[in-house]
């Protein structure tokens, strides 16, 4: 990473500490499954981290709000963080995202081999209708290499002259 981005990033971080602390607060221990997933999540599409944390700040956004359009103070934020039902709230919605990313592959993958069976029944049924309509030689051209050429056949005059 450059290290200008990495100044910006700790300089922002820094200003939010100093402006809005019970935000951050919350935000940090509230986004905590979420930033778990970001880390263990190997994966170029980053699923487990969309999953997981868009589920978990879902859980996190009602108290946020809470925080905002109510009292803004620290001890608001602390009062939320030790709501076992609060954090419950927050924490549920991130087991809801580590269940759907567990759970919808399997499910998807099946979906798509059904569909793909389905797909594969109707192109056999098309094709014994081609071959009832134009007969075996279909086949049988298609065997001969794909061009549909039957390669003449010598008369015996040629094979004897050759044969001697």
């Amino acid at each position: 990473m450059n290290m200008r981005v990495i100044i910006w990033g700790l300089l922002i971080f820094a200003l939010l500490l100093i402006v809005a602390l019970p935000t951050v607060m919350l935000v940090a221990f509230g986004m905590l499954p979420g930033l778990v997933a970001m880390i263990i999540d190997r994966t170029e599409e980053r699923s487990a981290t969309f999953c997981v944390g868009g589920l978990n700040f879902c859980g996190v956004f009602p108290y946020l709000m809470d925080l905002w359009f109510g009292d803004h103070s620290l001890g608001q934020a602390i009062g939320q963080l030790t709501d076992v039902f609060a954090l419950a709230v927050m924490y549920g919605g991130a087991c809801m995202g580590w269940m759907l990313y567990l759970s919808l592959p399997p499910v998807i993958a099946s979906f798509i081999q059904v569909m793909s069976e389905r797909r594969l029944q109707q192109l056999r049924k098309t094709q014994r209708d081609i071959l009832d309509e134009w007969g075996d030689e279909v086949i049988t051209d298609a065997d001969l290499g794909g061009d549909g050429l039957v390669l003449p056949q010598q008369d015996d005059q040629n094979v004897a002259a050759e044969a001697a």
